[in-house]
Order: structure tokens, then C-alpha cells, then sequence
């Protein structure tokens, strides 16, 4: 194999050249560039697409940040992405965070000097650390499931979504409706979904019970327990008659509880969630849910991130999807 010294002999260039070139830091003349990868190329010193990368700055390859490699969510959101850039050439390289903020901050630094052409992030949290950091990459970039100030983002319409299932509890004649959420720190599910739910409610001059007001972490079993928490909270005389959880999973995780405490569903107590996970369909009764099209994010992203990659502009580009319910057996 050829040694620095030596491509550097051949095209007529320093050896610091050569490694700048190589590592693709530091200023070298585009004369100079084209003498050492026209070496490279023609000695074979390294893979023709490592040389054609370093050529067009560009590597073909997309750094992927989602929460859980498992969660069927993160699935259906990296097979959209993946369906539209596979069929450009792409590849993906993927990092999970285990639902850790500080891991998205770790990965996106990491990713950055990975040379990745872009990135997108399925994001869970929002914060000032993790925006600054987004604003130095210098690399396109797209956020899915968060809108990420002075980026480009594709999100769900958390609020009217939320808003529009508890509207259709309400329609169906429940009163008494309790709401699990998770933590606030992911504006999205924890502060957007709340805000529907309590909007609906206001609007129908329904009473919001504090002690209905639960908080679970994204599982069924924290779906159970919290939703044993809201009746144990709860006297005889005045018992939800509904609750609405911020996701499937946490719905199911409630549908569970209610059914070993003894309460039949729907008729003592209606559920519903958000998410249209394939759980909802095969647990009985099947789930009353929203579908957000977690697919078409994933697509939406990719083309806006090609879109950026292509044209060399940083313009943003804001993104809302719709969604629509499906009305299950639950309630």
C-alpha cells in the first residue's frame, strides 16, 4: 500500500496536504485537491467511493437519532425515511438514545464528524443545550415529532388531535374524563396533548379533577399505574366514566388495570389513545386511537433533508400532518 509520503511525491504536494485532504480539514487549493485524489483514484489507495466522497463532499450516507430502536413508532418513521432515500442512492446510519436528551446532544456531535451528509432527528425533548446545538451543525437537518426553533421540522398536530378525541368522548356522552400525559419536557406529548384535552373540556364546561390528572412514561406498565393511581384517588361517588391517555401504550396499559380492578370497557369506563400502534387492534375491546401516519413523517423529512443537500440552502421548512381517529370498541 502507498504511504502519505508517497501520494504526496506523486501529485506533487505536501504530505500535510495530503492528510487534509484525506481527513477533509483545513484549507488545501482545488488544484492541489484534484492532484491527490486523482493519485488515489489511479493507485487504488482507497476504496473509489471514499475518494469520490471526498471529491464531492459527499458521502451519501444519513445520521438517523431516534428514541427506541424497538418502539413501533421509531419503525414506521425510519421505513418512510428509508423508502425515499434508498431509492436516491442513501444509506442510513442509525443511533438510539433509550428516550436520554443528553444521548441526543452526544449523537448529534457525533454524527457531525461522521462527515454524514445530513441528519434527522426523531426528537423527544426540547431544549435550550439541545438547540444550540443544532444551530452549529452547519450540516442539513431535519427534526421529526418536535419543532425545533429556526429549523426545519416535520410534527404532528398534537393539540387538535388531542383536542378532537376528547371532543368525541364528549360527543359519545361522557362528563367525567380523566387524562393521562407524560412529562412536560416533551412539548409535543406532554404539553401540546394536555392542552387539547383541557381546551375540549373548557369548551364544555366540564370540570377538569386534579386527582383524574395522571402522569405515565411512555409504557403499559406506567399506563397501569397510573391509571390505579386516578381510581384509587377517586371516591365511589364520583369515578371517572372515561380516560383519555396521550398513547396506546399507556392506554393499554390503563385498559389493563380497569380490567383486573373490575370495571368493564366501555360500558363503566371508556378508553382511548393516541397513536394507532398495531396493539390497539388485537387488544380486546380494540382501542379508540388517532393515526398520525408515522410513514408519511418519515418521507416528509427525507425529501425536505434531499431538498437541502442538493440545493446548499439552509431555508426552512415547516411541516404539520394531519390525522385522523379510528373509532375502536373501547368506547
Amino acid at each position: 500500500m502507498l504511504t502519505i509520503k508517497e501520494i504526496a511525491e506523486m501529485a506533487k504536494v505536501s504530505r500535510s496536504t495530503v492528510s487534509r485532504v484525506l481527513n477533509d480539514s483545513g484549507y488545501v487549493s482545488e488544484e492541489a485537491r484534484r492532484r491527490v485524489l486523482a493519485v488515489i483514484e489511479e493507485t487504488g489507495y482507497m476504496p473509489s467511493q471514499h475518494a469520490k466522497a471526498l471529491r464531492t463532499k459527499k458521502t451519501k450516507v444519513i445520521g438517523v437519532i431516534l428514541p427506541k430502536i424497538s418502539t413501533e413508532t421509531s419503525g414506521r418513521v425510519v421505513n418512510g425515511i428509508n423508502e425515499v432515500l434508498q431509492d436516491q442512492g442513501y444509506q442510513i446510519l442509525l443511533t438510539a438514545t433509550n428516550l436520554d436528551y443528553q444521548k441526543e446532544i452526544e449523537y448529534l456531535r457525533l454524527l457531525k464528524s461522521r462527515q454524514v451528509d445530513g441528519i434527522i432527528l426523531i426528537a423527544t425533548t426540547v431544549n435550550a443545550e439541545l438547540v444550540a446545538e443544532i444551530h452549529q451543525l452547519n450540516k442539513p437537518f431535519v427534526a421529526i415529532g418536535q419543532d425545533i426553533p429556526k429549523a426545519s421540522s416535520v410534527t404532528f398536530d398534537d393539540y387538535h388531535a388531542a383536542k378532537e378525541m376528547t371532543n368525541y368522548l364528549i360527543r359519545k356522552g361522557y362528563k367525567n374524563i380523566a387524562f393521562i400525559g407524560v412529562d412536560e419536557s416533551d412539548p409535543a406529548v406532554g404539553i401540546h396533548r394536555k392542552q387539547g384535552f383541557m381546551s375540549a373540556m373548557q369548551d364544555a364546561k366540564l370540570t377538569i379533577h386534579k386527582e383524574w390528572m395522571g402522569q405515565a412514561n411512555f409504557t403499559i406498565p406506567s399506563g397501569f399505574e397510573a391509571m390505579k393511581r386516578i381510581i384509587r384517588n377517586s371516591p365511589e361517588n364520583l369515578r371517572p366514566d372515561a380516560v383519555f391517555a396521550v398513547t396506546d401504550r399507556i392506554a393499554v396499559g390503563a385498559m389493563q388495570y380497569l380490567k383486573k380492578a373490575g370495571f368493564t370497557v366501555p360500558q363503566e369506563m371508556a378508553v382511548a389513545g393516541i397513536g394507532a400502534a398495531d396493539i390497539s387492534k388485537y387488544i380486546d375491546p380494540a382501542l379508540t386511537t388517532i393515526d398520525f401516519e408515522n410513514e408519511r413523517a418519515g418521507r416528509e423529512a427525507a425529501v425536505i433533508l434531499l431538498e437541502k443537500i442538493e440545493s446548499h440552502k439552509e431555508q426552512q421548512k415547516k411541516v404539520v400532518l394531519n390525522y385522523r381517529v379510528i373509532e375502536g370498541d373501547s368506547v
